[in-house]
């Protein structure tokens, strides 16, 4: 990939959030006066290397605003599944006439507001040449196994374990066919990179920053709303 190529940007944007025990999904919650999604897209958008972004939404989605351009940049939608995989799988279908097989692509958490410019520069950078990778965040506390009554079972190493993150990247074409053969198997992959694993592929790692959250709880809200109000 040349030094100023850009590249697209799928956002699965398509899940209930039901862990966060919201009214709306986590993706629409307010925050600070917009919607923490439209903090999401702006982010990704004033990045440089960022072309264009594919929202993937859930069918019948009533709180979405239907924008063509974020940041002077075109902003598409797709109809995801109910599955994180089906939805990206979509969101990469969807850029079948814009994007290249052997293209980079981005994929991004709709509830990671946060993610700072500087660890997609190094994403893009090192992970084109090592031909896909994703941020992560290597543990730092010590790890526990419980057993089935939340006791202690067993104190795990954490050296080499690390917390998956996104952005992740992969060419267009070769995660489009990972996450379909994954779905061909009934297989639940949690994250694109978990897909690539599964054919074959070994991601690179490459650190990214503790405070790229993903919103889950009302605590990672509360823990956003500050980060944000700070930037």
């Amino acid at each position: 990939m040349a030094a100023d190529s850009a590249l697209w940007c799928v956002v699965p944007a398509a899940g209930r959030g039901a862990r966060f025990g919201a009214e709306v999904p986590k993706q629409y919650v307010s925050v600070a006066g917009k919607p923490l999604l439209r903090w999401t897209l702006e982010r990704l958008a004033a990045h440089p290397r960022v072309a264009g972004i594919v929202v993937v939404l859930s069918a019948g989605d009533r709180w979405w605003s239907a924008d063509e351009h974020i940041g002077g940049k075109p902003l598409l939608t797709a109809t995801g599944g109910d599955e994180r995989a089906d939805s990206v799988l979509a969101g990469l279908v969807a850029l079948e006439t814009r994007v290249a097989d052997d293209a980079f692509v981005l994929v991004h958490d709709a509830a990671r507001p946060c993610v700072r410019d500087a660890d997609i520069t190094r994403l893009v950078e090192l992970g084109s040449g090592a031909g896909g990778a994703l941020l992560a965040a290597p543990l730092r506390d010590t790890l526990k196994r419980a057993d089935a009554d939340g006791r202690v079972a067993a104190t795990e190493p954490r050296e080499s374990r690390w917390r998956a993150l996104t952005p992740q990247l992969f060419r267009r074409g070769e995660l489009a066919a990972a996450l379909a053969r994954a779905r061909a198997d009934g297989a639940v992959v949690t994250d694109e990179a978990m897909a690539m694993e599964r054919v074959g592929y070994r991601p690179l790692l490459v650190e990214g920053s503790d405070d790229n959250i993903k919103v889950t709880t009302p605590a990672d809200l509360a823990r956003v709303r500050a980060l944000l109000a700070g930037n």
